[in-house]
C-alpha cells in the first residue's frame, strides 16, 4: 500500500525569523546590496577604463568583482521582495534555480582567487620571471578554467538535485536555497547527491583552497628570507589586500560547512552564511580600493575627468 504523499509546490524559506516583519531589514539589506553593487562595478569600470590597471592581478580582480555582482544577485533582490511582501516562499524549481547560479559563483569563486593567489606568489617569489609567465594569454587561460570549474562543479551537483522527489515537509530553515537544506526535504534517496557534493565540493573548495595556503606559505617564507624591512613590507603591502579577502571568505565558508550544525550554533550558521554570501561582496571593494594606491589614483583621475567634461 502506498503512502499518501503530497507534493509541495514550494518551500518557505524562514531566513531571519521574527526579524522578517521588521521593515528596517529592508533598508539594511537594500543598501548592502547597493554598495556591493556600485563597489564592484566600478572596480569593473575602472580596471577596463585605465591602461595603468591593465596588468594580470587587476584582470583578475575585475573578474571577481564581476562575479560577485552576480553572487550577491542571486540571493538579495527575492530577499528585499520578502522584506516587503512578507512572502517567504519559493518554488521548487526557483529554489533549485537559485541554488545553481549560487553554487556556481561559489566555486568559481574559490578557482578565481587560487589563481589571484599564484598570481602573487609570482610576482613576489618569481619576479625576474613574472611578465614572462603571466603573460596576458596564461591570464585569460586561468580565468576561463576558473569559471569553466566552477560551471562544470555544479552543474553536476544539480543534475542529482533536480532528479530528487519531495513530498514532505517544505520548510527551510535559512535565508537562501543551498544543496543539502534542499536534500534533507526530499523522500527519495539521497546518498548519491550527498556523495556528489561532498567530492566535488572538496574538488571545487578543498584543492582552491590548497593552492592558495601553498601560495601564502612560499611567499611567507620567501619574504621572511628578505633582509630589507622595507622590502619585507612592500612585498607584504602587495599581497594584503588579497589576504584578508581570502582569509575572510574562506574563514566564514568553512565555518558554515565544516562546524555540524547543532540547534545551539543553527544561528551562528546563519550569520556565517550572511558574511560570506553577502557582506563579502560588499566588503571586497572597499578593502581592494582602500587598501590600493593604483585604484585610489585611478578613481581621482576618472573623477576629475568626469566633473571637466562636466564644467
Amino acid at each position: 500500500m502506498k503512502k499518501n504523499l503530497s507534493s509541495p509546490e514550494t518551500f518557505t524559506l524562514l531566513g531571519f525569523g521574527n526579524l522578517l516583519a521588521l521593515r528596517i531589514l529592508f533598508v539594511l539589506f537594500f543598501a548592502i546590496y547597493a554598495l556591493s553593487l556600485v563597489g564592484n562595478l566600478l572596480i569593473v569600470l575602472l580596471v577596463a577604463a585605465d591602461q595603468h590597471l591593465h596588468t594580470p592581478m587587476y584582470f583578475f580582480l575585475m573578474n571577481l568583482s564581476g562575479l560577485e555582482t552576480c553572487y550577491i544577485s542571486t540571493i538579495v533582490p527575492r530577499m528585499l521582495v520578502s522584506f516587503l511582501t512578507g512572502d517567504r516562499s519559493i518554488s521548487i524549481k526557483g529554489c533549485i534555480t537559485q541554488y545553481y547560479f549560487f553554487g556556481f559563483c561559489v566555486a568559481t569563486e574559490c578557482y578565481l582567487l587560487a589563481m589571484m593567489s599564484f598570481d602573487r606568489y609570482l610576482a613576489i617569489c618569481k619576479p625576474l620571471h613574472y611578465s614572462t609567465i603571466m603573460n596576458g594569454r596564461l591570464c585569460l587561460q586561468l580565468t576561463f578554467t576558473s569559471w569553466m570549474c566552477g560551471l562544470l562543479t555544479n552543474t553536476i551537483i544539480t543534475s542529482f538535485l533536480v532528479q530528487l522527489t519531495f513530498c514532505g515537509p517544505n520548510e527551510i530553515d535559512d535565508f537562501f536555497c543551498d544543496v543539502y537544506p534542499l536534500a534533507n526535504l526530499s523522500c527519495s534517496n539521497t546518498q548519491l547527491v550527498k556523495l556528489a557534493t561532498s567530492i566535488l565540493g572538496y574538488m571545487g573548495i578543498g584543492f582552491p583552497f590548497l593552492l592558495t595556503l601553498a601560495s601564502y606559505v612560499r611567499i611567507i617564507l620567501n619574504v621572511l628570507r628578505i633582509k630589507s624591512k622595507v622590502s619585507q613590507q612592500k612585498a607584504f603591502t602587495t599581497c594584503s589586500s588579497h589576504l584578508i579577502v581570502v582569509t575572510l571568505f574562506y574563514g566564514s565558508l568553512f565555518l558554515v560547512y565544516v562546524i555540524p550544525e547543532t540547534e545551539t550554533l543553527k544561528e551562528l550558521h546563519k550569520i556565517f552564511s550572511f558574511f560570506y554570501t553577502i557582506l563579502t561582496p560588499m566588503l571586497n571593494p572597499l578593502i581592494y580600493s582602500l587598501r590600493n594606491r593604483e585604484v585610489k589614483e585611478a578613481l581621482f583621475k576618472s573623477v576629475r575627468k568626469f566633473g571637466n567634461r562636466v564644467s
